[in-house]
């Protein structure tokens, strides 16, 4: 069945939103999801696997203690809580297919370059996700490496975009977890997060990492599909609000991709697609699936041992923001998946009542500083892999922009919730 793995991942997103409309069909986009990591598990790559394995069994006891006080929760809170998320996922990895390969003989130079390659990653980064990664990276590499201010500017804007694209995985994991968030809400306090992480990023290369730097050439067409998502969503979302942003962008994705595909034959390069490239997020099911039933489990015992899980009396004050993003972004560091800590944190501070977007700004912020500073997020470990970057390289080069950027979000915290 593993050749088959591409339309199994494919058929998750169709059956789910299917069962949208069909709530009875849940169970099949369910079944499908857990097929992909118990088919693919030996493929997947060891940080995934262990984890998704450490997830899945400390999930298992909780639930199993919490069973034992009579706190039983249904198999679609156990096996399906992330399946909007998993629909999402695989929704917008389609925006690869309209991907315009920008070709130049040259490439800029200065600062004009830094700027632009900074904006042009951010802008259509936080559309076509990570692609643009690798789009961006193999057109600037070097005997396939990249320079020290190219690893600083294409992580930190590429990631900036989680603060406040609705694409971004990190939007449907914030919608998830702080129920009731608004992303209307969080989107003008993201923008600015943004706008001041890339800022930086720029300033720190221009002013402190002289040294060459051949910038991406960006071209004004290349613009023409994030905006036509970003605009297709929000107009939508205006007119049928009953409609969830992570189920419009699940729907939006895939057939606006196909609309702006710039690749002939289509369907033998969809077929491809399908076949080949959709099988890359084999490895984040097994961990948001995991994740899910480690989230329940939490939820699970919180209310079993409620005396021994709770934080009654406290408030989420900016203090308890800061110390919580805090140690967010340094276990995403040391390797923890933001979707790990976002997990344990949301079902003990939600009985403290927070403001959802508030708590939801909190999770974006999260994975945005850490997945741009850690070596072994997906960037950074995209960035190990393909362009040699070193590891140790990638903290020495970023752990003044986490504290700077965790200093930010807790003062704009302040500004935007309290």
């Amino acid at each position: 069945m593993k050749k088959y793995i591409g339309w199994i991942i494919l058929g998750t997103l169709v059956l789910y939103l299917v069962s949208i409309r069909v709530p009875v069909m849940t169970a099949v986009p369910t079944l499908l999801s857990w097929l992909v990591p118990i088919l693919m598990w030996p493929t997947l790559g060891k940080s995934a696997g262990s984890q998704a394995l450490m997830l899945m069994g400390t999930g298992a006891v909780l639930l199993l203690f919490a069973a034992h006080r009579d706190v039983v929760f249904g198999w679609q809170d156990i096996f399906a809580p992330n399946l909007p998320l998993l629909g999402m996922f695989v929704a917008v990895s389609f925006l690869g297919l309209a991907n315009t390969d920008m070709e130049d003989d040259t490439l800029p130079r200065g600062k004009k370059a830094v700027i632009i390659t900074a904006f042009g990653t951010h802008l259509l980064g936080a559309v076509i996700n990570l692609s643009v990664l690798f789009v961006f990276g193999d057109r600037l590499q070097k005997n396939g490496s990249l320079t020290r201010n190219q690893l600083i500017i294409l992580p930190r804007s590429f990631c900036a975009a989680a603060w406040w694209s609705p694409f971004f995985v990190a939007t449907g994991v914030a919608l998830t977890y702080a129920p009731g968030m608004l992303w209307q809400e969080t989107l003008i306090p993201g923008l600015l997060m943004s706008v001041i992480a890339i800022t930086y990023s720029i300033v720190d290369v221009c002013l402190f990492k002289k040294e060459p730097f051949p910038g991406y050439p960006i071209r004004v067409e290349s613009l023409t599909v994030p905006i036509f998502f970003a605009m297709a969503v929000l107009c939508v979302h205006y007119f049928r609000p009953d409609i969830s942003i992570m189920n419009l962008i699940s729907l939006i994705s895939p057939l606006g991709a196909l609309v702006f595909m710039k690749s002939r034959p289509r369907l033998p390069i969809l077929h491809n697609f399908i076949n080949t490239r959709l099988t890359s997020v084999s490895s984040q099911f097994a961990l948001f699936l995991a994740a899910g039933v480690f989230s329940t489990g939490i939820k699970a015992i919180t209310h079993a041992y409620p005396a021994l899980f709770t934080l009654e009396g406290a408030t989420f004050t900016p203090t308890l923001f800061a110390v919580l993003l805090g140690g967010m972004i340094l276990l995403c560091i040391m390797g923890v998946h933001p979707i790990v800590s976002i997990s344990v944190v949301s079902p003990l501070l939600i009985p403290l009542h927070p403001e959802n977007s508030q708590l939801g700004f909190l999770f974006l912020s999260s994975w945005a500083i850490s997945t741009a500073c850690s070596p072994l997020s997906g960037v950074g470990l995209a960035l190990v892999s393909r362009y040699r970057a070193s590891a140790w390289g990638i903290i020495q080069h970023n752990w003044h922009y986490a504290i700077a950027m965790w200093a930010v979000a807790s003062m704009v915290n302040v500004f935007f919730f309290h």
